[in-house]
């Protein structure tokens, strides 16, 4: 998978204490974007997946997040990810500038994959005209919060 950083702990990427993974690569370009070095896909760094997951359990915290850039350029590796991070019992967010419906529409496996496994979608572009500074978890009020747990 194509990674541009792990923070180790974050406590703005979700509830509670996160590990975050960034990926690399993002299509959508957002105006006032807080991380325009993530839309280079050739950024980074590749790293298995199964490392990541290793980081993961071994951060000891509950929950990780999976932002971007765009995960879901790379939405086989992020299904493993997902399913694998759901496997060691932990709380899986992921942030994506597609709508929920816009990922539905592709009908690609692995998306469906991530949907059904992850507990939350942070959906939608960031649209600075609608930054509010008040809301959590999110830039913009056009961005939903999506509580997904479906398996």
């Amino acid at each position: 998978m194509r990674i541009l950083s792990v923070v180790e702990e974050s406590v703005v990427d979700g509830p509670g204490i996160r590990t975050v993974i960034f990926t690399a690569g993002c299509p959508h370009h957002c105006k006032g974007c807080h991380n325009p070095s993530s839309w280079n896909p050739t950024g980074g760094e590749d790293v298995e997946v199964e490392e990541l997951v290793q980081r993961v359990k071994l951060s000891g915290w509950d929950g990780v997040t999976i932002s971007g850039g765009e995960p879901f350029l790379q939405s086989s590796a992020l299904a493993k990810l997902v399913t694998a991070c759901k496997s060691l019992g932990k709380n899986v967010w992921v942030y994506t500038g597609y709508t929920l419906e816009q990922l539905e529409a592709m009908h690609d496996e692995a998306i469906q994959t991530v949907l059904d496994y992850a507990d939350v979608l942070v959906d939608g572009r960031y649209e600075q005209s609608l930054r509010d500074m008040g809301l959590r978890f999110r830039g913009s009020s056009n961005q939903r919060i999506i509580f997904l747990n479906k398996v």
